[in-house]
């Protein structure tokens, strides 16, 4: 479905935000381009309407989260013990920017810090896949990003309890 003006939407590396309008823009002279202008958290964003896939996609339905509430408390996959070789392969998954692969993440990546300290760039990977993760769970479900964190956080410990015997 194609996006339209009121559209939520996310963006696999600003997070969640609202298609405000689209608008004909010149950032380069000579190539005037349409884009979709979207109301993030940390101000606007302008995305080509047309043209290479920027990764955008509107946001889960509400109805679909019942799916990734069983992603988050299932048995997470082990990841490589190699930090480079394990961030290389998290990073190229998350580009794929679909909320599937941002649950897998989250818990997979929350699963190996049950048994061993996550280095910066883990760490970093996890908070900013778990923040933009929250934002989106929050706003489909209608929740404050705090009450869509705890839930994540609870889903995220039913699993741990189950696999951690």
């Amino acid at each position: 479905m194609p996006i339209e003006v009121n559209d939520w939407v996310v963006h696999p590396q600003c997070g969640v935000g609202r298609v405000v309008k689209q608008e004909v823009r010149e950032f380069d002279p000579g190539t005037a381009q349409r884009y979709y202008v979207i109301a993030i958290a940390k101000g606007t964003m302008w995305v080509p309407v047309e043209g290479p896939p920027s990764g955008l996609r509107k946001l889960t339905a509400k109805g679909e989260l019942e799916k990734y509430r069983g992603v988050l408390r299932g048995r997470p996959k082990p990841l490589a013990t190699d930090s480079r070789q394990r961030q290389l392969t998290l990073v190229g998954k998350l580009k794929d920017g679909s909320f599937q692969t941002r649950c897998e993440v989250v818990r997979d990546l929350t699963a190996h810090c049950w048994h061993k300290s996550l280095n910066e760039s883990s760490s970093v990977l996890l908070r900013s896949a778990h923040d933009v993760l929250c934002a989106e769970w929050a706003v489909a479900e209608g929740l404050s990003v705090l009450e869509a964190s705890q839930e994540v956080e609870s889903l995220l410990l039913e699993g741990r309890k189950t696999y951690e015997k």
